[in-house]
């Protein structure tokens, strides 16, 4: 399976997801990585089965400029809508409150969080198949505050802390594509955490079992 990344920004370098992935790729996933937003292209983007974005809303690690403009979103949008997969995981989420479209698309964003602590994650929707079955974990992890679109989402885990209850997965689907949403995941122990490496591994299957 051909999975597209792209990561890398200032606070989380693309160097923590290809080594969070790194395990994936011994069980059958190719990925290809991109880090600068100048690489992105639409081309790029079909060439694969589904793409995670763990990039926040910035070109690079040293330029801080939105990259994600109205055109990108439109084919963040198509590529959805025409059958294939989106698995945004946690810097993914940050930064692209003020991108409509995305927003829409994805059904939440990042608002705040607090300093990194420890953090339980549960599966709160065992059918989907995408969470752990057998049960919470806790990890020190920064705890994820999410504004989310209530009725375009399907909440299937959620991440519990001294600072309160948020939703740490979500799907959709839109077209003939799918969306999945996984919030943490700032620390490399977090990525590399056996139940949130089968958390990545299911959603990455989900969000690419497109309907044709």
């Amino acid at each position: 399976m051909k999975i597209g990344v792209i990561c890398d920004d200032y606070w989380h370098p693309g160097k923590l997801v290809t080594e969070g992935l790194e395990l994936l790729s011994e069980q059958g996933y190719t990925f290809h990585y991109i880090q600068h937003a100048s690489e992105w292209s639409r081309e790029w983007m079909n060439e694969h089965d589904a793409v995670v974005l763990a990039k926040s809303n910035q070109v690079s690690d040293v330029d801080e400029t939105p990259w994600l403009t109205p055109d990108i979103q439109q084919q963040f949008q198509s590529y959805v809508e025409e059958g294939k997969g989106l698995l945004v995981l946690h810097a993914g989420a940050v930064g692209y409150r003020a991108e409509p479209l995305f927003y829409e698309l994805v059904g939440g964003v990042f608002e705040h969080h607090p300093k990194a602590c420890p953090v339980t994650i549960a599966s709160t929707n065992k059918e989907l198949g995408i969470a752990i079955a057998q049960g919470a974990y806790t990890i020190h992890d920064e705890h994820y505050f999410m504004e989310v679109i209530d009725e375009r989402i399907q909440v299937f885990m959620q991440s519990v802390s001294v600072h309160g209850t948020q939703p740490a997965g979500w799907v959709r689907e839109q077209g003939k594509g799918r969306v999945c949403v996984l919030t943490p995941g700032h620390f490399l122990p977090v990525l590399q955490h056996p139940d949130y490496q089968a958390t990545i591994k299911n959603a990455i299957n989900w969000v690419s079992a497109a309907r044709s």
